[in-house]
């Protein structure tokens, strides 16, 4: 293996260049250093890359899905359905916002939302849904005309979780312009990097306006937006609540020099997923996640038989390899236990495949020597 993963092989990692650097040297010796021309910029490029008519950067992934909840309309009373399988901020999200978050069960054949559970969950919902929100689980595009029409008989709005999901596609849409709203995540491990950070892409110009109020404070600046009579340039109203969620300049000129590698990025992904395939197809004991032409590939998520998950992940580990587990289904976190009396057994799919799941590496840089690694210290492990 190359020395520079000799001792350590993580399951992901950033992707630096020297231009990724003179972006952010060159917002250090300018004028910005947050809510500058460079934000606009990365906005534009990011907005472009997905063929939405807007796109709100956040300070992160979990402040964009709390930003797009808010925005829905989610308040006390309300509902929001979401797969128990994915990290905690898309639950978390709507609870912050006071609503509930409803779970439901996944798709074997996705690793998605399931769809028929969606509707379960809001036939069982007490009080109104408002938001519907699936997740496009390690890059895989969840299905969201389903999702769509579910949103419509219940009058909410469609939100994805598209953190895996960028630059994955659907026929001829990328992830990002279907939804209501569309939340990304710029986290080092994800396909591209803003060291911490998120979007929102929507189509909605009412949305967007209140998006970019949420992320600062609630405060409008033009005379047009004040509510209370405009005492001069100095001024400033709070409309509404908000939160000091904004993304720096430093920031976005580190995303914006990445957008330009993420064609590729993407690419590298889809050509390691396949030498996965192929080199793990023949390994009996696990199974391999479904394909589809425009899964993006966050993570390469396996499922290990037979109650042998974590004694593969101690191998691999042992072995220098960074393999990981996403995730622990939400309704079995002690927090959504005690506060809305989730327990076992609520979610058979969802559990069943939490328990064999494991992310092994996957990140552009990865070389075919790479691959061909851990396939064989997978296959060491079930010897």
């Amino acid at each position: 293996m190359p020395d520079k993963f000799e001792k350590y092989l993580p399951y992901g990692r950033q992707s630096i260049s020297e231009d990724d650097i003179n972006a952010v040297v060159s917002v250090l010796r300018g004028d910005w250093l947050t809510m500058g021309p460079t934000v606009e910029r990365f906005e534009k490029s990011f907005a472009d890359y997905i063929g939405a008519a807007h796109a709100v950067s956040f300070s992160n992934g979990t402040a964009a899905l709390h930003a797009a909840m808010h925005v829905a309309g989610v308040s006390p009373g309300d509902n929001a359905i979401v797969p128990s399988f994915t990290f905690a901020a898309t639950a978390n999200s709507v609870t912050y916002c006071g609503g509930k978050a409803v779970f439901a069960d996944m798709s074997r054949d996705t690793l998605c939302l399931d769809p028929e559970s969606a509707v379960d969950a809001c036939k069982k919902a007490d009080g109104p849904i408002k938001v519907i929100a699936p997740v496009s689980y390690a890059g895989y595009p969840a299905g969201v005309g389903e999702f769509k029409k579910i949103a419509a008989r219940y009058g909410a709005v469609l939100v994805e979780d598209a953190c895996h999901a960028l630059g994955a596609e659907r026929g001829k849409n990328k992830v990002g312009v279907e939804a209501d709203m569309t939340a990304f995540s710029f986290h080092p491990v994800k396909h591209i990097t803003t060291a911490e950070g998120g979007m929102v892409t929507t189509d909605s110009p009412d949305f967007a306006k209140h998006l970019r109020l949420f992320r600062s404070h609630g405060l409008v600046r033009d005379k047009k937006d004040f509510v209370r009579s405009y005492e001069g340039a100095w001024d400033n109203d709070m409309v509404e609540i908000g939160y000091n969620y904004r993304l720096n300049e430093i920031s976005c000129a580190l995303g914006e020099s990445q957008m330009k590698r993420l064609p590729s990025f993407v690419a590298r992904r889809r050509e390691i997923a396949s030498l996965y395939r192929e080199k793990l197809s023949s390994i009996s004991g696990i199974s391999l996640p479904p394909d589809h032409p425009g899964h993006s590939y966050h993570i390469f998520a396996i499922w290990v038989a037979n109650g042998r998950r974590n004694k593969v992940f101690e191998f691999l580990r042992k072995s220098g390899i960074g393999a990981q587990v996403h995730y622990v289904p939400l309704h079995l976190h002690t927090y959504y236990r005690q506060k809305f009396g989730c327990k076992a057994g609520d979610f058979p799919v969802t559990e069943s495949f939490s328990a064999g799941q494991l992310s092994i590496p996957m990140f552009p840089d990865m070389t075919d020597d790479h691959v061909d690694f851990v396939a064989e210290k997978i296959r060491e492990s079930l010897a």
